[in-house]
C-alpha cells in the first residue's frame, strides 16, 4: 500500500498576508475558509502550502525569510510563486477575470477572448507546476485549487509527476452551449482530466461538466456509479463530484455570542428603532446582482405602503478591482440607484437605504449578520456564496429570514427554509421583501432553527473530510478522520471572509 506522507495545498495566493509597514515587507495570517479549514490538516499530517505571495514583479529579498517565520509558526511549509507585473496582467486580470471568470458565471458578453491572455495563463501554470515538482516527495496527495490552476495537472503529467491529484472549482462550471464560446475549450477539458479527483460545488457543476465531456471528447468514457462520475481516459480513471463548500459554523456562532458583537449589534438597531434590517453584503461585482436587488427593493416601496418608514435596506459593497472600468461602471450604476431611491422615498427620521462601500471590521460584519431580520443575497450567479452559510450562523436569536437567489450553489442545500426568488425578477424579489417582512415569528424561528442546522451539519471540516476521503480513502485506509484536526472552540484564529 502506497504510504501518503504529506499534503500538497496549491491555489493562486498564499495563506499569508503580506504589507510593508514603515518601509519594511511584514506577514500576517490570511483569513478565510480555506486556511481555516486545511491549516489543522496541514499541520497534524505535515505539508506544504504553494501559492503567490501577492508581491508583484520580482519577489522581495526579504519575502523568503518572511515565509521561513511563517512556516515556523504554522507547522507546515509555504513555498512563493513570483509573478511578474506583466504576467498578474495577463494571467490573473486577463485571462482568469476576463475570460474564465465571466464564462463560467454564464456571462459571455463580458469576455475578452485575447490570445496573450491564454499563452500567458499556460506559462504561469506550468510555473507553478516546476514549483510543485521541486517540492513534491513520493506519496504526497497534491490538491489544486480554483480556475487560475486548471493547466497545472497537465503540465505536472508532462513532467512525468505520476502523484495523485485532486482539484476543487470554487466557482460554477457553465453549460455545453456557453462552455464551447471558450476557444481554448477542448484543451482546458484535457487538462481537468489529467486529474484523478475533480471536485465541484454542486450537481449542476457537475452535470454541465459531463456534458461538456460528452460533447467535445469523444474518446473518453463516462458512467455513474458510487455517486460519482467517472470518465475514462487513456490514463485511466477520472473520478467527478459535488462536494459543496461550507463555512466554520462554531467560529461564527462563538464570535457572534461575543459582547464585542453583542453591542455592534445593539447600536445597529438601536439608531434603527421600530424598523426591519434588510441586509445585502457583497463583494463589488457584476455576478452579484446589486442593481436588479436595488430595483426590487425600489418596487417594494412602491407597491407596499406599509413597508415605508417600517423597513431600511442596508446594502454593503466590499470594494473590488474598481480601477477595471466594468466595476467602476457598476459602481456607479449602485450609486445612482441608491440616490433615487433615497431621493424618491425619504421622509423625515427614515431614509430607506443606508448603503456602505468600504471593508468591515470583524465586529461590523457580524453584528450586521446578527441584527438583521431579513437577508437578501440574490446574485445571478454564483458558486456557493457563503454569506448566506454565515448569516444563518450568526443569526443565534432565530428572527432572521434569508431570502436567496435560486441561482447561488447555497440553494442546493438551503432551498427547503429559505424564501427563494430569481434575481432577474424584479417583482417576485419585491413580493419576496414584503412576504419576509410580514413573516411571523414562529414561523422565521422554524425556518431559521433548520437553516442553520443544515449549515452546522455540513461545515467546512466536512467539506475537506468528504473531498479527501473520496481522493485517498481507497488507497490509504488509515487516513485519519478530519475530526481529529478539527480546532476546540477556544482556539483563536481568524475565519472571517468576505
Amino acid at each position: 500500500m502506497k504510504q501518503h506522507n504529506r499534503l500538497m495545498i496549491i491555489s493562486n495566493r498564499l495563506p499569508v498576508v503580506f504589507e510593508e509597514h514603515d518601509g519594511k515587507l511584514r506577514s500576517r495570517p490570511g483569513s478565510g475558509g480555506l486556511v481555516t479549514a486545511l491549516a489543522p490538516v496541514l499541520r497534524n499530517r505535515g505539508g506544504v502550502w504553494i501559492g503567490w505571495s501577492g508581491q508583484p514583479d520580482v519577489e522581495a529579498p526579504d519575502i523568503d525569510s518572511l515565509l521561513n517565520e511563517s512556516s515556523a509558526s504554522t507547522g507546515y511549509t509555504l513555498r512563493s510563486v513570483p509573478l511578474s507585473a506583466a504576467e498578474l496582467e495577463l494571467y490573473y486580470y486577463g485571462f482568469a477575470n476576463e475570460i474564465i471568470w465571466p464564462l463560467f458565471h454564464d456571462l459571455q458578453s463580458h469576455c475578452n477572448f485575447v490570445p496573450n491572455y491564454w499563452d500567458s495563463y499556460v506559462d504561469v501554470n506550468r510555473r507553478f507546476a516546476g514549483i510543485i515538482s521541486d517540492e513534491y516527495e513520493q506519496g504526497d496527495y497534491i490538491w489544486v485549487h480554483d480556475y487560475h490552476l486548471m493547466n497545472v495537472g497537465d503540465e505536472l503529467r508532462s513532467m512525468n509527476i505520476e502523484a495523485p491529484l485532486g482539484f476543487f472549482l470554487h466557482i460554477p462550471f457553465p453549460p455545453p452551449d456557453i462552455f464551447i464560446k471558450m476557444p481554448w475549450r477542448f484543451q482546458i477539458l484535457r487538462a481537468l482530466l489529467q486529474y484523478d479527483l475533480l471536485g465541484f460545488q454542486t450537481m449542476r457543476d457537475v452535470r454541465n461538466f459531463v456534458q461538456c465531456v460528452r460533447m467535445l471528447l469523444k474518446d473518453v468514457r463516462v458512467k455513474n456509479e458510487g455517486g460519482l462520475h467517472w470518465c475514462s481516459t487513456e490514463r485511466g480513471e477520472v473520478r467527478v463530484g459535488a462536494f459543496p463548500i461550507s463555512i466554520d459554523y462554531r467560529e461564527f456562532e462563538r464570535l457572534a455570542r461575543t459582547r464585542e458583537v453583542s453591542e455592534s449589534a445593539w447600536y445597529i438597531h438601536e439608531a434603527l428603532q421600530d424598523r426591519q434590517i434588510v441586509l445585502g453584503i457583497d463583494r463589488l461585482d457584476y455576478t452579484k446582482g446589486i442593481p436588479f436587488r436595488l430595483e426590487a427593493f425600489r418596487h417594494a416601496l412602491r407597491t407596499f405602503p406599509d413597508l415605508r418608514e417600517r423597513i431600511t435596506f442596508i446594502q454593503v459593497v466590499v470594494p473590488s478591482r474598481t480601477d477595471i472600468p466594468k466595476y467602476n461602471d457598476l459602481k456607479i450604476e449602485i450609486e445612482r440607484l441608491v440616490s433615487e431611491i433615497n431621493g424618491e422615498f425619504t421622509r423625515s427620521g427614515w431614509i430607506p437605504v443606508h448603503y456602505i462601500f468600504r471593508h468591515l471590521t470583524r465586529n461590523e460584519l457580524l453584528g450586521y449578520y446578527r441584527t438583521a431580520e431579513i437577508a437578501v443575497i440574490t446574485p445571478i450567479r454564483d458558486g456557493m456564496n457563503l454569506v448566506a452559510k454565515e448569516y444563518c450562523a450568526c443569526n443565534i436569536d432565530g428572527n432572521g429570514v434569508l431570502i436567496l437567489s435560486e441561482f447561488a450553489g447555497a440553494v442546493q442545500q438551503l432551498h427547503k427554509h429559505a424564501l427563494v426568488v430569481n434575481p432577474y425578477d424584479i417583482v417576485g424579489v419585491g413580493n419576496a421583501l414584503h412576504e419576509a417582512f410580514c413573516m411571523q415569528r414562529e414561523e422565521r424561528r422554524r425556518r431559521m432553527q433548520r437553516l442553520r442546522a443544515a449549515v452546522r451539519r455540513y461545515d467546512i471540516y466536512r467539506w475537506v473530510e468528504s473531498f479527501l476521503h473520496a481522493a485517498i480513502a481507497r488507497e490509504l485506509k488509515d487516513f485519519p478522520l478530519i475530526d481529529e484536526y478539527i480546532p476546540t472552540p477556544t482556539d483563536d484564529y481568524d475565519s472571517l471572509s468576505v
